[in-house]
C-alpha cells in the first residue's frame, strides 16, 4: 500500500509496535497512523509515477512468482485438488518456517534484536503499569451477566424449536440458511447455534503439519540433545513425553509447531493436536498420555487467566507433580507472576535457539521426574 499509489485502499491496518503485548492505547494506534500520514503528506512519495506501472524489476519478479505459483498449482492439482492437499501444504509451510527458524538459530538469517544488534537501551515507551491497555475483568462478568439475562428474557420454547429445526435440516442436508434465520430470530446464542450443528457434523481438526519423526540434518546440538533425550527416558521407564497445547482463541500456530517439530526431533514423544483446545482438554491429553511435562503456548496477551486455569485443571486431575512451561508473547511482570503461580520456566521471544528450550525442558523433567 506504501509503494503504489494506486492501491487505493479504503482502510489501512495500523499496526502497533506493542499490539503483540496488548491492547494498543491510544496514543500508539496515533504514532502508527501519524507515520503514515507523514509519507502521504510530508514526503514527495505521491508525486511520482506508480513504481508497479512499469518497472523492469517489478515486472521480472512479477513473471518469476507467476511461474512458480502455477507450477506449485499444477502439483495440487495433481494431488486431487485442494482439499485433498490440505496436509501436504501444511507440512510444506512448516517446513518452510523449521528451516527460516534455523537459519535464525545459526545466525545465517539476521533478525535485528533478536540475533544480532542485540543491545537496547531502556524503553520509557513500555514503562510502568499502563504501558499494555487491558480488558477490565468487569467487561467480561458484565458480558456474561449479559447473556445471562438474555437467555432468561427469551421464548424458550421458541428456542427449543428452532435449535430442533435446525439440528434436522443439518441432519437431512438440507439448506440451513432459513433455519438459522429463524433461529437467530427467537433469539439463539452463535454458542447454541454451533452447538447445534458441532453435534451433527462433529468438529474439523485441521492437520498440524508436524511430522511424526523429524530429520536433525545432523545438527551436532540436535544430536546431543536427542542423546540426552535417549538417556532421560531410559531411566524414566519409557519415553519422555511433552504434551504441548495452545488453550483460547490464539489462532497463531507457528511457535508451538516450531517447538513440537523440534522436540520430536530430539528424540521426544510429543502430543500436539493443533489449535484452540479449552484447559480442560489440554490437560485430558496430559492424562490420557501420561506426560512428564506439559507445554502451554500463549500469544492472546490472556497468558495469566489461561495458566491459572490450567493448573486449576491439573490439580483436579491429579496431576499436581507434572511440570508446566509456558511460552509466549509474556511481558516481564508477567513472567514473575507465571513462576508465582508454580509454572517452571516462561519462554519469550528472547528465547530463540529452540535446542537450548529442549535441553531446558530435559532439565525440568529430570528435576519433577528423578531427582
Amino acid at each position: 500500500m506504501t509503494l503504489s499509489k494506486r492501491a487505493r485502499c479504503r482502510a489501512l491496518q495500523l499496526p502497533a509496535w506493542n499490539e503483540a503485548l496488548g491492547l494498543p492505547r491510544p496514543w500508539d494506534q496515533q504514532w502508527s497512523l501519524r507515520m503514515q500520514q507523514i509519507l502521504a503528506f510530508e514526503t514527495d512519495l505521491l508525486e511520482y509515477e506508480d513504481l508497479f506501472d512499469g518497472s523492469h524489476v517489478v515486472e521480472g519478479k512479477t513473471e518469476e512468482l507467476k511461474t512458480e505459483a502455477r507450477a506449485e498449482l499444477a502439483n495440487l492439482d495433481a494431488m486431487g485438488g485442494a482439499v485433498d492437499a490440505v496436509g501436504y501444504m501444511k507440512e510444506s509451510l512448516v517446513g518452510a518456517h523449521i528451516d527460516r527458524v534455523r537459519g535464525i538459530e545459526s545466525g545465517s538469517l539476521k533478525v535485528i534484536g533478536v540475533n544480532a544488534f542485540t543491545q537496547s537501551e531502556e524503553s520509557p515507551l513500555g514503562a510502568g503499569n499502563e504501558a499494555i491497555q487491558t480488558v477490565d475483568p468487569m467487561v467480561e462478568r458484565q458480558q456474561i451477566e449479559a447473556l445471562r439475562k438474555w437467555r432468561s428474557d427469551r421464548d424458550a420454547v421458541s428456542v427449543e424449536t428452532a435449535l430442533a429445526e435446525l439440528g434436522a435440516a443439518a441432519t437431512s442436508g438440507a439448506n440451513i440458511m432459513g433455519p438459522s434465520i429463524r433461529a437467530a430470530k427467537a433469539g439463539v446464542t452463535s454458542g447454541e447455534w454451533g452447538a447445534t450443528l458441532r453435534d451433527v457434523f462433529g468438529e474439523y481438526r485441521g492437520p498440524t503439519g508436524v511430522a511424526l519423526v523429524i530429520e536433525t540434518g545432523g545438527d551436532e546440538a540436535i544430536e546431543a540433545i536427542k542423546t540426552r533425550v535417549e538417556n532421560v527416558s531410559d531411566r524414566l521407564g519409557r519415553d519422555l513425553t511433552y504434551v504441548l497445547g495452545k488453550p483460547g482463541l490464539d489462532g497463531h500456530s507457528n511457535g508451538a509447531e516450531q517447538i513440537a517439530a523440534r522436540a520430536r526431533a530430539c528424540g521426544m514423544q510429543v502430543v500436539y493436536e493443533g489449535i484452540r483446545f479449552t484447559p480442560s482438554e489440554i490437560v485430558a491429553q496430559a492424562k490420557a498420555a501420561n506426560a512428564h511435562v506439559i507445554g502451554l503456548s500463549i500469544l492472546s496477551g490472556s497468558h495469566l487467566d489461561l495458566v491459572r486455569e490450567t493448573l486449576a485443571e491439573m490439580q483436579k486431575a491429579g496431576l499436581d507433580s507434572t511440570p508446566l512451561v509456558v511460552g509466549g508473547i509474556i511481558p516481564f511482570e508477567d513472567e514473575q507472576a507465571l513462576r508465582q503461580m508454580g509454572v517452571r520456566r516462561v519462554y519469550t521471544p528472547k528465547d530463540f535457539q529452540i535446542t537450548e528450550i529442549m535441553d531446558d525442558v530435559g532439565d525440568v523433567v529430570e528435576q519433577a521426574w528423578l531427582s
